[in-house]
């Protein structure tokens, strides 16, 4: 039985809050995998330390988990987050952890001559971090982070636990009320799909251009989920 236009239109609007809610949660991401990344890589021994922790925290356990801890767990002290900011929060800590180790790894993958050029030009750590080393990282860091913006849409789906109305919490309201599981997941699964491809098809024509312009070879690293 295909959907009728009302159902199309119910999955849509989940659609489009289930895309919102993975480029939010993909900002934040990046703004704490950089400050992560850096933390890493610091040599004074306290931050580090606080940064593995976190990192091996929220890279250790279940992202179902976190949503609940957050969700249902920081109203008992006190701190009660809407269901999205909620979602957000969770993803964006979550895959802000694997991310620290893109940042991290990635600018130790950088030749080490161009920190002794660095070096040689009497450049001071930061400078040269921003001039010279950072821009080949970010290079580098592209296709894994055009990645973690895939894994991040697909576990929006987490979020219908907490009762966030992305489009699986909405496919799910529809079989209920209509029982016709095969028809609607077979949707969910058509939408996913015209999400994700454009998403990844534009970001590997971008891949490579960039990295044939400035010299950079893409870096792969091993997903640990």
């Amino acid at each position: 039985m295909l959907l009728s236009a009302i159902q199309w239109e119910f999955l849509a609007r989940g659609a489009l809050l289930t895309l919102g809610v993975a480029l939010m949660a993909f900002v934040l991401a990046l703004v704490v995998a950089f400050a992560t990344g850096f933390a890493l890589l610091t040599r004074i021994r306290l931050v580090r330390l606080v940064a593995t922790v976190y990192a091996e925290i929220f890279r250790g356990c279940s992202a179902l988990v976190q949503i609940y801890f957050i969700f249902f767990v920081f109203p008992l002290f006190g701190v009660n987050l809407p269901p999205i900011l909620a979602g957000v929060l969770t993803l964006g800590l979550n895959f802000g952890a694997y991310g620290a180790h893109i940042v991290r790894a990635t600018i130790q993958s950088i030749d080490r001559g161009q920190w002794e050029v660095a070096t040689a030009l009497n450049m001071p750590y930061a400078l040269a971090m921003r001039r010279i080393i950072l821009p080949q990282a970010l290079i580098a860091m592209m296709p894994l982070f055009g990645n973690e913006l895939i894994r991040i849409l697909k576990s929006t789906s987490l979020l219908s636990a907490v009762t966030i109305a992305e489009l699986t919490f909405s496919g799910n309201t529809l079989v209920a009320h209509t029982g016709q599981p095969t028809t609607i997941f077979t949707a969910i699964l058509i939408i996913y799909f015209a999400i994700a491809f454009p998403l990844a098809t534009a970001i590997k024509r971008l891949e490579a251009p960039i990295q044939s312009r400035f010299g950079v070879a893409p870096m792969r690293i091993r997903d640990t989920t």
